[in-house]
């Protein structure tokens, strides 16, 4: 194999691995729980948090619900998480790629 070969076929891995990286960051991801919704694009960049909560909030209630938050946004991150690596594990493993 020569070296003009290896660049060509170097030059489409790094386009394949961008196109997909690019197809994942535009992807919405949902973390729910029964209060609590959240949409997170696949860059972890938060679109919207949708409360399902219709009377008044106490102390303890707003505990709870900071609580739930958390643990929708980690929901979608672990599944940004799990796509990212699905889609990107067949390029290996480059460190500080993404």
């Amino acid at each position: 194999m020569n070296l003009q070969s290896m660049m060509k076929q170097a030059q489409a891995f790094q386009k394949d691995m961008l196109k997909i990286k690019n197809e994942i960051d535009n992807t919405d991801f949902v973390g729910e729980n029964s209060m609590i919704k959240v949409t997170m694009k696949g860059n972890k960049e938060i679109q919207s948090v949708e409360l399902k909560v219709k009377e008044s909030l106490d102390k303890d209630d707003i505990e709870m619900l900071q609580e739930m938050i958390a643990s929708a946004v980690n929901e979608a991150n672990k599944k940004i998480d799990a796509t990212t690596e699905s889609k990107m594990g067949k390029f290996g493993n480059i460190p500080g790629l993404f």
